[in-house]
């Protein structure tokens, strides 16, 4: 039985577009539904579906994020972009051995792609590929947006102002999120998705479900016989973990 993840963060188009490819193509089965690109690389990784829907712009990771590292966390899995853009991208997935479908979903659309997907597979989604999608995207994407400086933070009776430059780690810790410093420890009412979306990506990435890391404190990066990985910290004693799929987007740094 064919298998597919769909990774949109927005509710409605995931749904619009789940019920669209159930329609489409009723042998499919889809086997995760997320709503970031941790999630996604997460289920691709534990899944190995035939096909990934990603959304290009997702909180985090982006998709092509996460076709980077599905390279190798799932090499057999095709991708298929999901984006809002029509111009310049379009010709560049034209040329390549993936699909792309633009927001929102046609029907029309969908079955060509439906049928593309059940033909035998091309040569493959390639990191040269990826590149030229990239650079593509970087003309028609959205400015973003300033990143956060100075953030707000509770420990204990105390708030207090900390500079994100000083933050070593966030880590999840149910809604809110734990900032670590080289002082200590504070507490957010921000969850982590919801940083991703306002924090530098050059400076801060995301190594776990559960944890964003700022890449000036990490000492080094150690990989152990699974394929998992472990972050020693300047400033820090503890270590933290990085999920095997998170380690193919270290190699790409």
């Amino acid at each position: 039985m064919p298998t597919a993840i769909v990774a949109e963060d927005e509710a409605l188009l995931r749904q619009s577009l789940v019920e669209l490819l159930q329609r489409a193509w009723p042998e499919l089965e889809i086997v995760a539904e997320c709503d970031d690109g941790a999630g996604a690389l997460e289920a691709i990784e534990q899944h190995r579906p035939g096909v990934a829907f990603l959304d290009i712009r997702m909180p985090g990771l982006t998709g092509m994020d996460v076709a980077a590292a599905a390279i190798e966390a799932s090499p057999a899995t095709r991708i298929v972009f999901i984006t809002a853009y029509d111009q310049y991208a379009v010709e560049a997935f034209e040329h390549g051995a993936v699909d792309y479908l633009l927001k929102p979903v046609d029907p029309e659309r969908l079955d060509a792609t439906v049928r593309r997907l059940q033909s035998p597979p091309g040569p493959g989604l390639d990191a040269a590929l990826l590149d030229a999608l990239a650079a593509r995207m970087k003309g028609v994407a959205l400015a973003p947006a300033e990143p956060l400086t100075w953030i707000t933070a509770s420990a204990g009776r105390e708030t207090r102002l900390i500079l994100v430059d000083d933050v070593i780690y966030f880590r999840a810790d149910h809604k809110y999120t734990v900032v670590v410093t080289a002082e200590g420890e504070a507490l957010i009412r921000k969850p982590i998705r919801d940083l991703l979306e306002v924090l530098d990506p050059t400076v801060f990435k995301q190594v776990h479900r559960s944890t964003i890391v700022n890449l000036r404190a990490i000492a080094a990066i150690v990989r152990d016989d699974s394929g998992r990985g472990t972050l020693r910290l300047r400033n820090r004693e503890e270590t933290l973990p990085v999920s095997a799929p998170f380690m193919t987007l270290f190699r790409h740094m």
